[in-house]
């Protein structure tokens, strides 16, 4: 290809130069065989210009047609991009159990607990009873499970297959908008922090004895609660435990409110509540019983008991609370007075029951806390990890006076000791102390109703 172009240059070069300079051309004239081959040359050089004319149209028709296939094919990912998105594989993260969540607001979660306890109840000599010394039990084994629905609803299913039977825990629905939440079915009044905190994340085997004494327990109702900023307020109506469905106090209804504050000054967070609850007994005007256990659940034997109050109308009830998170160090205080209203001129007894503890953990781990409850440890150096898990150490003291207007139930003062081992999250093992000092307590010994009884419990607990 270069040497018919540089021929031809040169052609083109000689015959410019005789333009320039006619005088040369006129003195060395050329034949008329050089002028057809300088003729043939020309139209050589006009093919060949011809053909780089027709190889440019073609690289520019070639490049277009890339240029348009590009844009297409950019355009099909896009689209396929698209449609990718919006039909986006469920997400699968483990938080104690596989937790599967969906773009559009879809989730499901498995939840259960399985709380193993065993221990021994001393209580003096005289007193002879079945339920004292070593026992062992499945405190709670619950399954179920837990989700999200688009546009702000969601749900929670659980029963607990402890004892021998099948009980319905929570059974609810709820709607969330900003802060409010709205929720239906069988779940737990507001009646403070203590029980409101969930079972697997308290710092005893049990909790505080005037609980279980004044029947605190999951109703049907329909409640809301309001989030603002560190304020908290819970409001609910509710009628009778769905267990109780087939007893005389399927008729009762009542309602209760919370309120609590939860101010955090640096990295101490504090909390300060207070909660009202009235509850109707119904037509029926059934009987009332509180009694209370000797801090485990394994014994059925009840050292204070008012025995069975009859002719009752209503319960009116109301309680304060306090709590602080420090760092290691934690520390939480609650009191409840319950007033039993009866029919006519009879006498209305108010009982007393309030906790005071304090723990630390040993280990650089916390105890948490969210939306007016505890919450359970994030345990900062896990066994498996290279860690030894989180080591915590409480104390309490209990109290319980079930004396009043006429009725002795017997008062209770324990004092309590417990160790946590939390070697990774959702795991623990409890050992639980407790002191119970008894006044007038309704099971006598050697005739007095005045003695000591001393527990001992171990837990193991895994929850997801």
């Amino acid at each position: 290809m270069k040497t018919p172009m540089l021929k031809t240059i040169g052609l083109l070069a000689g015959t410019a130069a005789m333009a320039l300079h006619p005088a040369a051309a006129m003195a060395a004239p050329i034949s008329e065989e050089q002028a057809a081959a300088l003729l043939s040359k020309l139209e050589s050089l006009e093919r060949e210009v011809a053909d780089l004319k027709a190889q440019l149209g073609t690289v520019r028709q070639d490049q277009q047609l890339s240029t348009s296939a590009i844009a297409a094919t950019d355009a099909k990912v896009a689209a396929t991009e698209e449609k990718l998105a919006q039909q986006q594989p469920a997400r699968i993260a483990f938080k104690g159990a596989p937790e599967i969540k969906a773009e559009d607001g879809w989730s499901f979660k498995p939840r259960g607990r399985i709380l193993i306890d065993a221990g021994t109840v001393n209580a003096p000599d005289s007193i002879v009873d079945a339920g004292l010394g070593f026992a062992s039990e499945a405190r709670r084994v619950r399954l179920g499970a837990s989700g999200t629905i688009p546009g702000g609803f969601g749900y929670k299913l659980e029963a607990d297959f402890a004892g021998n039977d099948v009980e319905l825990t929570d059974a609810f629905f709820t709607y969330e908008h900003g802060g409010l939440t709205l929720t239906a079915g069988q779940h737990n009044n507001f009646q403070g922090l203590e029980e409101l905190s969930s079972s697997n994340d308290t710092s005893f085997i049990e909790r505080a004895g005037y609980t279980d004494a004044f029947g605190f327990e999951r109703r049907v109702g329909l409640s809301a609660q309001y989030g603002l900023s560190d304020l908290l307020f819970q409001a609910g109506l509710f009628t009778s435990n769905s267990g109780d469905l087939n007893n005389d106090e399927n008729n009762a209804v009542g309602f209760d409110i919370r309120a609590v504050a939860m101010p955090k000054f640096g990295a101490v967070q504090t909390h300060f509540g207070a909660s009202y609850h009235y509850r109707d007994l119904g037509d029926a005007i059934p009987s009332r019983r509180y009694r209370q256990r000797p801090a485990v659940h394994f014994t059925d034997t009840r050292f204070i008991d008012t025995g069975t109050i009859g002719n009752a109308e209503s319960e009116t009830s109301y309680g304060l609370e306090a709590a602080l998170i420090a760092g290691r160090f934690h520390a939480a205080a609650e009191t409840h007075w319950l007033k039993l209203n009866r029919t006519g001129a009879l006498a209305d007894p108010t009982f007393f029951g309030g906790s005071v503890e304090a723990g630390l953990f040993l280990t650089d781990d916390r105890r948490g806390y969210k939306d007016g409850i505890f919450k359970g440890v994030k345990v900062s150096n896990p066994v498996g990890a290279g860690g030894i898990g989180a080591w915590q150490v409480n104390v309490r003291y209990d109290r319980l006076d079930l004396n009043d207007a006429g009725f002795t139930g017997g008062s209770q003062n324990g004092y309590q000791a417990s160790l946590i081992w939390t070697p990774v999250d959702y795991v623990r093992f409890l050992l639980s102390y407790s002191k119970l000092d008894y006044g007038n307590a309704a099971i006598l010994a050697a005739g007095s109703g005045d003695y000591d009884v001393d527990t001992v419990a171990g837990r193991f607990q895994i929850s997801f």
